[in-house]
Protein backbone atom coordinates (compact mmCIF):
# COMPACT_ATOMS: atom_id res chain seq x y z
CA UNK A 1 0.00 0.00 0.00
CA UNK A 2 1.29 3.61 -1.00
CA UNK A 3 1.43 6.86 1.94
CA UNK A 4 -0.73 9.14 1.18
CA UNK A 5 1.04 12.42 -0.24
CA UNK A 6 0.74 14.25 2.76
CA UNK A 7 2.52 11.74 4.94
CA UNK A 8 4.70 9.99 2.69
CA UNK A 9 8.23 11.33 3.37
CA UNK A 10 7.20 11.23 6.94
CA UNK A 11 6.69 7.84 6.98
CA UNK A 12 9.12 6.33 4.69
CA UNK A 13 11.32 8.27 6.89
CA UNK A 14 10.49 6.08 9.59
CA UNK A 15 10.11 2.54 7.77
CA UNK A 16 14.01 3.80 6.53
CA UNK A 17 14.61 4.31 9.63
CA UNK A 18 13.30 0.83 11.25
CA UNK A 19 15.87 -0.78 8.32
CA UNK A 20 18.49 1.03 9.40
CA UNK A 21 18.04 -0.44 12.66
CA UNK A 22 17.51 -3.64 12.06
CA UNK A 23 21.01 -3.59 10.09
CA UNK A 24 22.85 -1.88 12.92
CA UNK A 25 21.59 -4.45 15.26
CA UNK A 26 22.48 -7.67 12.70
CA UNK A 27 18.89 -8.40 12.61
CA UNK A 28 19.35 -9.55 9.02
CA UNK A 29 20.39 -13.60 9.83
CA UNK A 30 16.58 -14.87 8.47
CA UNK A 31 16.20 -12.98 5.49
CA UNK A 32 13.80 -14.04 2.51
CA UNK A 33 14.67 -13.94 -1.31
CA UNK A 34 12.23 -11.13 -1.05
CA UNK A 35 13.97 -9.14 2.02
CA UNK A 36 17.04 -9.46 0.26
CA UNK A 37 15.72 -7.80 -2.46
CA UNK A 38 13.71 -4.90 -0.76
CA UNK A 39 17.61 -4.26 0.84
CA UNK A 40 19.16 -4.29 -3.03
CA UNK A 41 16.39 -1.83 -3.98
CA UNK A 42 16.84 0.35 -0.71
CA UNK A 43 20.82 0.45 -1.90
CA UNK A 44 19.79 1.63 -5.32
CA UNK A 45 17.28 4.14 -4.26
CA UNK A 46 19.82 5.40 -1.24
CA UNK A 47 22.69 5.72 -4.31
CA UNK A 48 19.88 7.36 -6.39
CA UNK A 49 18.81 10.10 -3.80
CA UNK A 50 22.79 10.62 -2.71
CA UNK A 51 23.05 11.69 -6.69
CA UNK A 52 20.12 13.89 -6.31
CA UNK A 53 21.58 15.36 -3.04
CA UNK A 54 21.54 18.67 -4.72
CA UNK A 55 18.57 18.67 -5.83
CA UNK A 56 16.57 17.44 -2.96
CA UNK A 57 18.27 20.38 -0.58
CA UNK A 58 16.86 22.76 -2.96
CA UNK A 59 13.31 21.71 -2.69
CA UNK A 60 13.59 21.65 1.73
CA UNK A 61 14.80 24.97 1.67
CA UNK A 62 12.33 26.29 -0.74
CA UNK A 63 9.90 24.97 1.75
CA UNK A 64 11.47 26.04 4.35
CA UNK A 65 11.42 29.26 3.00
CA UNK A 66 7.71 29.41 2.58
CA UNK A 67 7.37 27.97 5.78
CA UNK A 68 9.13 30.47 7.90
CA UNK A 69 8.05 34.14 5.50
Amino acid sequence: MSNMSFCRFHNTAMDLQDCVDAIENGDTEDMSRHEINGLKNILQLAEWITEKNDEIEEIINDYEFKLYE
